[in-house]
């Protein structure tokens, strides 16, 4: 009598696209991007706020509102790619809303850096806010452009 043994392996992978987080994003140009924006809207806040001595209440006060909004909005977004979160919800045109808010963003925080190193008086931490604010600006307008690419960039059509 011969017997037939039949025996199964199944084995399990999980890829890196399966994971729920993206580390890969955080080496993309705009995951390096908001990662650069954050660092320096936190250091412009920081600057800001620890300082002694506001010369100008109202233009430091405007600033750290400004700086910090877009702070938290901006940690927002990243996370949402972190853990891959907009594909569970796609009601939301997600390259269009980060459009706008760099739109919005680029502009007022570079309005906000503009009234703060009008305002230091010579503070060197209000001066440091105010150039981090200037930097944050720049990697805004950096990825206000990328985005643009992405979001209107130019359609090819048939001909």
């Amino acid at each position: 009598m011969s017997h037939t043994v039949i025996t199964t392996t199944t084995t399990t992978t999980r890829t890196s696209g399966d994971s729920v987080l993206n580390m890969g994003y955080t080496r993309t140009i705009p995951g390096m991007l908001k990662m650069g924006q954050m660092v320096a809207l936190l250091v412009a806040f920081l600057c800001v706020h620890c300082a002694r001595g506001w010369p100008s209440w109202a233009a430091f006060q405007y600033f750290e509102v400004v700086v910090l909004w877009f702070l938290i909005a901006l940690t927002i977004f990243f996370l949402m790619h972190l853990f891959r979160l907009q594909g569970k919800m796609p009601c939301i045109n997600w390259p269009l809303t980060e459009f706008f808010h760099y739109s919005v963003g680029t502009v007022l925080i570079f309005i906000a850096s503009i009234v703060a190193a009008a305002k230091t008086a010579g503070v060197s931490a209000l001066v440091a806010g105010s150039v981090f604010g200037f930097i944050a600006t720049f990697l805004m307008a950096v990825s206000l452009w990328t985005s643009y690419s992405v979001t209107c960039g130019s359609h090819q059509t048939g001909g």
